[in-house]
Parts: C-alpha cells; structure tokens; sequence
C-alpha cells in the first residue's frame, strides 16, 4: 500500500514538474526567448493539438473529406450565416476579398461592393500556368507541391487602377494579372511573402526572402535561416530595392552581431517573420516620406526605418505578441493588429493605437473585440476607415467584421461557399479613394472578359 502511494505521488510530482517546465517554455517562446528552440518549437504544437483535433473531429462528424492536400474546413462560426448587417449604412467602398472556396478547392479573389456586400468581379487565374513560367527551379522546387491550385492562396492582393492585380501565395513567386486574369508578368528572383503596399511614388514594398542569404547569415553559415527582406518592385516587377531585415538590425545595433543566431545547428530558423511593410506617403513630424514601418511578428516590435539612410529612427516595443499588419493612421499615430500571443491574457487579439506624441497606447473597440470572441493565433488584419470605424479580419476562422464609429457592429462575414463550408481570408483590403472606385466600376460595366 505504501508503495502504491510513493508511485502515485511520484507521478503527481513529476506531472507538476513537467506542467511547471511546461509553461516556463511557452512564457519564453511568447517573450521572444532564443533558447531550445527545437523544444519551443515541440510547445507550441502541443499546446495546438486541442485545437487541431477538435477541427478534425468535428469535420469527420460533418462527413467532410480529409484531403491532406487541401485546407481544412473551419468551424468556430458555423452556425452562422454568411452575410449579415445589423447596422443599415451604405459605404461607398470597395473590397478586395482573397479567400478559399471549397466549393471550387481553390482561392479566388472578390471584388465586393460594400454599399450592397454584391461581388461585382471575380478573379481566378490558372496557377499552373503561371508555375510551368518559373525558371528559378533551385529556389521555387517546392512551389510545386506546397502551391498546387488546392493549396494555392492569393496573399493581400494589391488592385491597380487599371483593374490589375499584383499578389503572391506566400513565399511564392510575385506575380501580376489583368482585370480578365490573364497572367502579365512574374517575378521569380525570390521568394515574396505577407503585404504589398503602394509608396509615393508608386513602386511596391513587399517582404521577401533574401537567397543567396545576406552577409552575416552566411559568415554564420546558418543555411537554413529565414533571411527575411524588405523589397521594392517598380510595377513591371522588377526588384528596385532589396534590404535584409536581419543585416538592418545589425547594423544598427538592434541586435548583436549573431546573438539572433543559435549556436550549432540548433539556431532558430525564423527569428524575424516580417508580415507588414507599411511606407510613408507623407512627411509628418515624426516621419519622413519613403520611410517604412516593418512589423516583426517573431521579435514582437514595430521598426521604423529610413532606406534613404539605412537608419532605425524607431523601435517599437510594447503591449503587444506577434503582432500584424501596422498602419499609419494620422500624422502621429500607428494603428497595430496585437494578435495577442502572449502567456496571460491572451483570449482576444486587439487593435492597438500608439501615438508618437505621447509614446502610449491606446485599445480600440476592445470590448467589442472581447464581445465577439476575437482572436485569430496568426495572420489577421485591421482597417480603419475615413470615418473611424474599424473593419477587422479573423484570418484563422474565415471571418471579417465591421465596427461603425460608435463601437457598434454594423456587419459580418463569414466566408462560407455554396454548400456552408468555410474558407480562411488571406489578407482583404478596402478601398476608399472615389476616383478608383470610378475607374474600376467602370471597367467592369465596359468588361469584355
């Protein structure tokens, strides 16, 4: 009897022990902790495996088919219907929606007036067509099999004036097509990922991924380092500008040179994951045109950063884990989607606005968020209209909502097909500017697709 009660207290305190490690390395992966990153790595996927297997099963109850090849079935708002307002309010406003149709078992992209939530134009292009163009085999080998058309995602599709669309899948190639989808160009000289922003003079800021790697990737002789970069392309694609993140960094003094990498073979891959170049249109006067804000989902920090000089004017740090998507908002102000993957308090991601003037912090419609059951783990997406009201994208669980100014819902989407099933949003964009919505209005009246 005796020894039956050592050995039950000897697996309750090694349950404890390991509970204890357990959450001693979450608390260090989420503080962006650079030690074992192998058993970081082991953490976080078994504390997903709830989630996981709850989608799994729920889609086996469903009846639904398990393609490894395709993605899964989201459930977290499926008892709900695919379009709702609750808050009549014409907009006269455009959006760009990329998400999966399971329906089709592919993604397109929809271009959505939000007077009336009506698709008024549909683009599909053919992807296979577009990989057979790829010349780079060395670096795209994998393309092949990860982008397949069932697994295929248009990433934060940028829409010209002319109706054309310049996008990627996520470290993929870069590519552009017509109002019609046909393909016009691509670009296969690295491998681009996350946003696609317009700069003052009309070029495009897109993260990349630098191979052959910067500098002091390879002094380190770190192979399999994610060498993220920031990349400006001219609107026929071609690279103008292409500046490693890492290599920044080091060179002013935001890291020590190495302390990002791990010794032996054991270093952590993706320390930097750059999801966001946000550029300056304006001078303002805490910024100056041409600068960028770069969002570093790995190292939790907003950097500013001037290309012209290669100088970090400012790094931001704050109440906010890996984060996406930062936005200037006003001559003094950033807003930031806080995915909120921290240790405590992390039920609900949120937007948070950091004003220059006063370096503090301020939530925004955050009980509305808390209200909604927010949160989407990563990815996600914010933006704030001309008229303050905040439209906010749960990539994880294929929903969008819009909040009018006085912190009210006023609608919601859930990307659902034909047949109830949803689809992840990768990344939408609203477009606001009159003299665009006229033009892209127009070339779908006169189409001739």
């Amino acid at each position: 009897m005796i020894r039956k009660f050592f050995i039950f207290y000897l697996i309750l305190l090694l349950i404890l022990i390991f509970t204890s490690l357990y959450g001693s390395l979450l608390k260090h992966h989420y503080s962006g902790g650079k030690k074992h990153p192998n058993l970081q790595k082991f953490a976080v996927n078994l504390a997903q495996i709830p989630n996981t297997a709850e989608d799994i099963i729920n889609n086996i109850l469903k009846g639904k088919n398990l393609d490894p090849n395709k993605p899964g079935i989201l459930i977290k708002h499926k008892d709900k219907i695919r379009f709702k307002q609750f808050i009549p309010n014409k907009r006269n406003a455009l959006l760009v929606l990329p998400r999966y149709d399971h329906s089709l078992n592919r993604s397109v992209i929809d271009l959505v007036d939000l007077n009336n939530f009506e698709i008024i134009h549909t683009y599909s292009h053919d992807i296979n067509a577009m990989h057979n163009q790829i010349t780079n085999i060395d670096e795209f080998e994998e393309v092949f099999k990860d982008d397949v058309p069932i697994r295929f995602e248009y990433r934060h599709p940028l829409l010209l004036e002319d109706g054309s669309i310049v996008s990627d899948s996520d470290y993929s190639v870069e590519f552009k097509i017509g109002f019609c989808s046909n393909l016009i160009w691509i670009n296969d000289d690295e491998k681009f990922h996350h946003s696609k922003m317009l700069d003052h003079n009309g070029d495009i800021w897109v993260a990349g991924q630098m191979y052959p790697q910067s500098k002091y990737v390879l002094e380190y002789k770190a192979y399999d380092f994610w060498d993220d970069s920031i990349i400006k392309i001219d609107l026929n694609g071609k690279i103008l500008f292409n500046k490693s993140v890492t290599e920044l960094m080091i060179e002013n003094n935001l890291i020590r040179d190495g302390n990002i990498f791990e010794n032996g073979e054991d270093f952590r891959f993706d320390p930097i994951h750059l999801n966001d170049i946000e550029p300056a249109l304006e001078d303002s006067k805490y910024w100056k045109k041409g600068d960028v804000f770069l969002s570093l989902r790995h190292q939790s920090s907003i950097i500013h950063y001037r290309p012209s000089d290669n100088k970090v004017i400012n790094y931001i740090k704050g109440p906010f884990s890996q984060q996406h998507d930062v936005d200037i908002i006003s001559d003094k102000e950033i807003s930031i989607f806080n995915n909120n993957n921290s240790i405590v308090k992390n039920e609900y991601s949120e937007i948070l606005i950091y004003n220059f003037e006063t370096k503090k912090f301020n939530k925004l419609f955050n009980e509305v968020l808390m209200e909604e059951n927010f949160k989407t783990f990563t990815a996600g997406l914010s933006h704030i209209f001309e008229d303050g009201a905040l439209m906010v994208e749960e990539q994880n669980h294929g929903r969008i909502l819009l909040i009018n100014n006085k912190g009210e819902k006023e609608w919601e989407f859930i990307n659902k097909d034909k047949n109830g099933d949803i689809g992840f949003i990768s990344w939408s964009r609203v477009i606001e500017n009159d003299s665009m919505i006229k033009k892209i209005k127009s070339i779908i009246k006169e189409k001739k697709c």
